[in-house]
């Protein structure tokens, strides 16, 4: 219950995210400075916080032992999650790419296969290979119908190039982005901690970032300070706090695949969280009857989601008290 919490509270910081490109966008700003600004302003944040911790050091030891690992996965896991995203809303409004990005949550599960959990044996224990958990996939396309049925209300209006470039490099985005994470997990999961995997990503993932932000500089210039601002506040809320959130939630149930896909799961409230924020600050069209529908069954999938995991693994009321109040 403790990390389908985490894992609400990241997609509330994460629909940031959809909302700030999509104004950055409409305001005349730089796709390729949207999203390479954010993983530079997270640097010194996050940098900080491990640093105070005193896990600098077994962070500097892991990257340099396997910088090829940490340079392909963190490109697959933030870079080519974030620069498709930033890309997505010069093209599309906030909602679209939000209720795309639910594809990662089929994504999540389809991944499974991908991996490795370990499980004892007569002989100690031994790896093996996930299998794909399939009433998680189940309700997983049961938020993804909810999540198209929002769009249903927008989509007579989008055109065959709003499609191509808003919609397809999302999906790509929304498998990357679980992949890379994952990876990651099992790599580190138990020796590395959620602010370290971060800040290693993030280190990483910079000369892409900066090669992106050179692009960004030779086509229009350096940034507005509106747009620098917005990126600033995008870096602290979708890039530290929901990354850090997401990644703890997933680390709480990395040997979990159905609790694993619950808290993938609830994602799909970034969809609810963008929608009510381009209402509110870009003045976008109220949801219709069908929209409202969606989000129901976006909430019912949700629910399922939670509970199914729960029933794998059953606790105790004393168990569950401990969870919540952090024992």
């Amino acid at each position: 219950m403790k990390a389908i919490i985490f894992g609400i509270l990241a997609s509330l910081f994460f629909a940031v995210t959809f909302i700030l490109n999509r104004a950055m966008e409409l305001s005349g700003g730089n796709w390729m400075w949207s999203s390479s600004l954010r993983f530079l302003f997270m640097v010194p944040f996050l940098f900080l916080i491990v640093y105070a911790k005193g896990k600098w050091v077994p962070l500097w030891h892991e990257i340099r032992k396997k910088p090829f690992f940490w340079l392909k996965w963190s490109f697959t896991g933030f870079v080519l999650f974030y620069a498709p995203i930033t890309f997505a809303a010069a093209y599309g409004p906030g909602w679209l790419i939000a209720g795309t990005w639910q594809v990662t949550i089929v994504a999540g599960v389809l991944l499974s296969p991908f991996f490795y959990e370990t499980k004892d044996s007569p002989a100690g224990p031994v790896p093996v290979r996930q299998k794909i958990p399939l009433i998680s996939l189940v309700t997983s396309v049961i938020i993804l119908i909810g999540a198209g049925l929002i769009q249903l209300q927008h989509a007579g209006s989008l055109s065959g190039r709003t499609i191509l470039f808003s919609v397809v490099p999302v999906v790509i985005a929304a498998f990357a982005y679980p992949l890379g994470n994952r990876k990651m997990l099992e790599q580190y999961g138990g020796k590395l901690d959620t602010f370290q995997r971060v800040l290693g990503m993030t280190l990483a993932s910079l000369p892409f970032w900066l090669l992106i932000a050179a692009f960004g500089w030779h086509r229009d210039g350096l940034p507005s300070m509106g747009q620098t601002f917005q990126s600033f506040i995008v870096a602290l809320s979708s890039g530290v706090i929901a990354t850090v959130l997401f990644f703890r939630a997933t680390d709480m149930v990395r040997n979990e695949p159905q609790k694993l896909a619950a808290v993938e799961a609830t994602q799909s409230g970034e969809v609810l969280f963008a929608l009510i924020g381009e209402i509110v600050f870009l003045s976008a069209a109220f949801p219709s009857l069908l929209s409202f529908a969606g989000l129901f069954i976006i909430i019912a999938g949700m629910v399922m989601h939670t509970f199914a995991s729960r029933q794998a693994d059953p606790k105790t009321a004393e168990q569950t008290a401990a969870d919540l109040t952090g024992s």
